[in-house]
């Protein structure tokens, strides 16, 4: 396992020189779970005083949303990417599970062994780019793991309507979520794309 502070990881992301005292404060009050849970966005959260800052010079401007994904983990089941960055904030260490959206072969299907492990020190703020495969954290102690998730408002709200016309749409599960799921995640039951190939990873393997 490598950590998103080594060079291998900036080609997935970057991690953020950034000062979020009030955000972790508020993220370490959030439940952690036995599962995973997520939620889009939690208005505690986005009472932080580094919202503003956020926004306008992580995202530009554009509006945000802060949520997190709070749990115990150890297998990737899938993968998703969005059009534009997520931010992943680490109140204890966390591992991320990434690949690369160009590695997807054209029929969307994506071999398991291009993901690479990356540790998140706790604390940490991580940017990854819109190109990067990435789905739930996963567990790096025993304690689980809190993260604030922050993405562009209105990410994975109900899904858009879409024709078909374009391929891409079929990987489409929510709005501006597109995700390929592992066929032993059980996904696919809700209408999931099935296209991961290769081992469902653990981050003990």
């Amino acid at each position: 396992m490598k950590k998103v502070t080594d060079p291998e990881f900036r080609k997935y992301g970057r991690v953020l020189d950034i000062k979020i005292p009030d955000l972790l404060e508020r993220l370490g009050k959030t439940p952690v779970t036995e599962g995973v849970v997520y939620v889009a966005s939690e208005p505690e959260l986005e009472a932080c005083a580094e919202l503003e800052a956020i926004q306008n010079s992580v995202f530009g401007g554009l509006p945000i949303q802060i949520g997190y994904c709070n749990g115990h983990n150890d297998t990737l089941n899938a993968i998703e990417y969005h059009r534009c960055s997520e931010i992943n904030v680490a109140y204890q260490g966390a591992v991320l599970m990434v690949g690369s959206q160009q590695d997807i072969a054209d029929d969307f299907t994506y071999d398991t062994g291009k993901m690479e492990l990356f540790e998140v020190p706790a604390g940490c703020a991580v940017e990854l780019y819109a190109t990067t495969l990435h789905y739930a954290p996963c567990s790096l102690g025993q304690e689980g793991f809190q993260v604030a998730i922050i993405l562009v408002k209105g990410t994975n709200e109900a899904m858009p309507e879409v024709t078909g016309a374009i391929a891409e749409d079929r990987l489409m599960t929510a709005r501006n979520k597109w995700l390929i799921a592992h066929e032993e995640s059980g996904l696919g039951a809700d209408g999931a794309f099935v296209g991961l190939t290769g081992k469902n990873l653990k981050t003990n393997i």
